[in-house]
């Protein structure tokens, strides 16, 4: 295999420093509250310079998306590759998601509003997530409940407490003020439906 040229290594780092500065931008401003050239310009770049990486700004929001959401459904595959209980398993996801949790929360929040190739990509990071989800049930006894309608539940939970983080937990992370709750009363809810059935 060829070693990669000086060039190539530069222009694999330009795009790592912008997809890291948009992430940044992104968590901070929001997607549609940030234009490409604020991150050219936060990342030291000329405005031309992020067209040589990404054709338009709905692909470049897309790579960003699926980049930080790969990272958010690998971290959840490995913090729950251990997960022996559905609690151990939500108590995994919800410290994947902290790690990016005002970039998650912007996502949530303006997600209707992006792109459809931006939703697909949320979606299916959510999808690789589900997978986990519906592996731990099969050691439980939910037979009466749908895996996708337990994880839509599940997911709903969440979205509704990011979203509302400034009730919930006001200048602070809803996921670290919310995690043992939203555990405890998923998990127990649902063992709880199950022993009644």
């Amino acid at each position: 295999m060829n070693k990669p040229t000086a060039r190539q290594i530069k222009k694999e780092q330009t795009k790592t420093l912008l997809l890291n500065t948009a992430f940044d931008l992104f968590s901070s401003q929001g997607f549609l509250g940030t234009r490409m050239s604020d991150i050219a310009k936060a990342a030291g770049v000329s405005h031309g310079t992020v067209f040589l990486h990404f054709n338009t700004q709905e692909e470049f929001i897309a790579e960003v998306v699926n980049h930080f959401c790969n990272k958010i459904a690998l971290r959840t595959h490995k913090l729950s590759e251990s997960s022996s209980s559905l609690k151990d398993l939500l108590s995994a996801h919800l410290d994947a998601i902290s790690e990016y949790e005002a970039f998650y929360t912007r996502l949530v929040i303006e997600n209707r509003m992006l792109s459809q190739e931006v939703r697909d990509t949320f979606i299916i990071a959510q999808s690789a997530i589900s997978l986990h989800f519906s592996k731990v049930l099969e050691k439980i006894d939910t037979s009466s409940f749908s895996p996708a309608l337990l994880f839509n539940m599940w997911i709903g939970l969440i979205h509704h407490y990011l979203l509302n983080g400034d009730i919930f937990a006001p200048e602070e992370s809803v996921i670290a003020a919310y995690k043992a709750t939203l555990t405890e009363t998923f998990s127990s809810l649902l063992m709880q439906q199950n022993n009644k059935m």
